[in-house]
């Protein structure tokens, strides 16, 4: 085996007997042993070993190498102090994104133990390596939280930030529809350039970018974890894209007006149950072809 055979496999720990007598052999094993133990200190993550050593091996060449010999340790020290920082800084900036599809749920389990529970045709990312030192979730669509008591705990929409330190609360960002209710404890939300702290029960809603004032929460978990989706004085173009997130639709609106209000609820379950709840309050009729659904004045 040749010696850019027995490097590789050193670095991968994977020498048997004989290959480990032959490595020793090495004009520069000496090095090589010198700089692994003042590695031994640095943590770094798992890496590519295949990948990494191609990308070294025409620096590991010691045949066509013109430096003088007295550069080749600084050489091998820093190609391989490069392939542990870029493996460490890869990991440590690398994100776990979970989306979920139209009519899907799933639970999310952060690594200090809080919970989301992801709604349907939403997304949530986090960085499991920075956060201890940064509890910080970037979401798209809607959640309910249970966060573990700690420090400072930031939700990220497109529209504001929602921050606690260990509490119960929903946080639904749709376009141009923000929602934020708190369950349990004591919230914080800011957005454009105001801040509201929000008590158990209370909730603040933007819409449009106009902010409305919502009547006391009642219950103890959001009402998307029954399997049903409610509305107060809620544009029906809202409540349509809130439709068709639970149900592989696309509703057009022929004819009517789009900015109505709807106050009422529908369920996950049943899309017929579910257009008529919208439809019959509003005097609107509906008409199937497909998956396409028309929405038409009556």
């Amino acid at each position: 085996m040749n010696r850019e055979e027995l490097i590789k496999k050193w670095l991968d720990n994977n020498l048997n007997a004989e290959e480990q007598k032959a490595f020793e052999q090495l004009e520069d094993y000496s090095d090589l042993i010198r700089m692994n133990s003042a590695l031994q200190g640095f943590k770094s993550p798992n890496f590519s070993v295949d990948k990494h050593y191609n990308e070294l091996k025409p620096k590991l060449k010691s045949n066509n190498n013109k430096l003088q010999p007295w550069y080749k340790p600084l050489l091998r020290v820093a190609a391989i102090l490069a392939i542990c920082f870029s493996a460490y800084y890869y990991t440590t900036t690398l994100d776990t994104e979970v989306n979920t599809l139209i009519a899907k749920q799933t639970n999310i389990e952060l690594p200090d133990a809080s919970e989301v529970m992801l709604n349907a045709n939403s997304s949530l990312v986090f960085n499991e390596s920075q956060w201890n030192k940064n509890r910080e979730v970037k979401l798209n669509g809607e959640a309910f939280f249970k966060v573990a008591k700690g420090k400072k705990f930031d939700v990220i929409t497109d529209n504001g930030v929602v921050s606690v330190l260990g509490t119960q609360f929903n946080v639904k960002q749709r376009n141009d529809y923000f929602e934020v209710t708190c369950f349990e404890g004591l919230v914080g939300v800011k957005f454009n350039e105001e801040f509201a702290k929000l008590k158990p029960g209370h909730s603040i809603k933007v819409i449009d970018g106009k902010l409305l004032a919502n009547e006391k929460e009642l219950t103890a978990q959001p009402i998307w974890l029954r399997g049903e989706s409610s509305f107060k004085n809620t544009p029906l173009k809202h409540v349509i894209a809130e439709l068709e997130n639970y149900y592989d639709i696309d509703v057009v609106i022929d004819k009517a007006d789009a900015s109505r209000l709807f106050s009422g609820s529908f369920t996950h379950k049943n899309l017929d149950l579910a257009l008529q709840s919208v439809t019959i309050p509003l005097n609107l009729s509906y008409s199937k072809s497909g998956t396409s659904i028309v929405l038409k004045r009556e």
